[in-house]
């Protein structure tokens, strides 16, 4: 017993460790050093072994307080060591799901071994000859704004998997035929023994279908199955933004062996306005006006998807004055509602002025005083009163 390593040190935890801790030391140890995650490799065997005899100990009450109070000398378990052979999968209730889920592959057929069974299993072994569903298959494509607002039909070409049509989708060449697998007798998979595991895995020579093609067609170069154009026409709701996708079922690539097409999804990329800023489903649009507008208010005309709306300014707008309009934003994907649309006021200065013009707004600025211009004269205060002060700390 000299040369055996500590329990505690073998799962990493402290001697205090509690049930749980030391289930999960267990856990995390056992999947990465299980034997089906590690094919060959003869010390993972060992530390397998090493760390299933720590857990069965320390997980158990009894066994834990003879060990804490004896060492390994009171957990003997015999000639021969640890049994590995007996169901110690009860203990604390570990959820071997998790460590089993890692090696499914391993176990998809036949007889495989399972080490928390207490010995070999039969599993279900998939048909080599079933159909395939094919894969999903995603494109993405750039729309318009007003496409994004409004919905559309867009017809698109993409190339995609498709039953080659040379072969028929057996990949063996015209007057040939798929053969059933010499190595694995059709049956997709072969046993491995390893020490006192037997692994089943799919086989190398079929790469688990059950037949090879000793004449592969040359067109799909024996896949069964080869790249064609094919054309879709898509709708496209209104609301939609980028990102969002659009699925088209049975558009994807081709089943294998009569098996049913997958989906086709189509991932939107929306372009930008040249006239609105869009947030989610609220729309923005800056609008100019002139500055006797703002003077004096009025009515502008406000673009919106459903056309121009008239929005009352009133007088002594200031610059950036944001109104909205609410239900004139984008249409809500999937739905009767809309998003709001927000009007940003810009006043904007007048250019190219004329020599009458630029008399009168002289007259103008001049006939003006401080009322006229209250964030003018509120700023010149909050000036005289910042100098007032930097003159005050001076002085002292």
């Amino acid at each position: 017993m000299a040369d055996k390593r500590d329990y505690y040190e073998i799962l990493g935890v402290a001697k205090t460790a509690t049930e749980a801790e030391i289930k999960s030391a267990y856990r995390k140890l056992a999947m990465k050093y299980h034997p089906d995650h590690n094919q060959g490799d003869a010390s993972a065997a060992e530390k397998f072994k090493e760390i299933s005899e720590a857990y069965e100990v320390l997980s158990n009450k009894e066994k834990r307080e003879r060990y804490d109070r004896f060492g390994h000398d009171g957990v003997d378990f015999g000639p021969g060591g640890f049994n590995f052979g007996r169901d110690f999968s009860h203990a604390q209730d570990i959820d071997l799901q998790d460590i089993m889920g890692m090696f499914g592959s391993f176990f998809g057929g036949g007889f495989g071994f399972d080490p928390f069974g207490g010995g070999r299993r039969r599993a279900r072994r998939a048909d080599p000859d079933a159909p395939q569903p094919g894969e999903d298959t995603t494109v993405r494509i750039k729309i318009g704004f007003e496409e994004a607002i409004f919905g559309c039909t867009r017809d698109i070409d993409i190339k995609i998997p498709d039953v080659c049509g040379e072969c028929g989708g057996t990949g063996a060449a015209k007057g040939s035929k798929p053969e059933t697998c010499r190595r694995c007798g059709g049956r997709g998979s072969v046993v491995q023994e390893n020490g006192f595991f037997r692994i089943q895995q799919p086989c190398p020579a079929c790469q688990g279908r059950g037949k090879t093609i000793s004449t592969p067609c040359r067109h799909c170069g024996g896949t069964g199955t080869a790249t064609s154009t094919r054309h879709i026409s898509l709708t496209i709701p209104p609301g939609v933004d980028t990102g969002t996708n659009l699925r088209v079922r049975g558009k994807g690539a081709a089943g294998l062996r009569g098996g049913p097409p997958g989906d086709l999804y189509v991932e939107l990329v929306v372009a930008e306005s040249s006239i609105f800023q869009r947030d989610g489903t609220d729309l923005g649009v800056e609008i100019p006006i002139s500055p006797a507008t703002a003077i004096l208010g009025g009515s502008i005309d406000v673009p919106t998807p459903d056309g121009k709306a008239q929005l009352r300014i009133p007088a002594g707008v200031p610059d950036g004055q944001i109104f909205r309009m609410r239900g004139h934003g984008m249409p809500v994907l999937n739905s009767h509602s809309r998003g709001d649309l927000s009007v940003r006021i810009a006043i904007e200065t007048p250019v190219k002025l004329s020599s009458a013009q630029k008399e009168a707004m002289r007259k103008f600025d001049e006939e003006s005083c401080d009322e006229n211009y209250p964030q003018s004269n509120a700023f010149a205060q909050k000036v005289s009163r910042f100098f007032a002060r930097r003159d005050e700390l001076r002085g002292k």
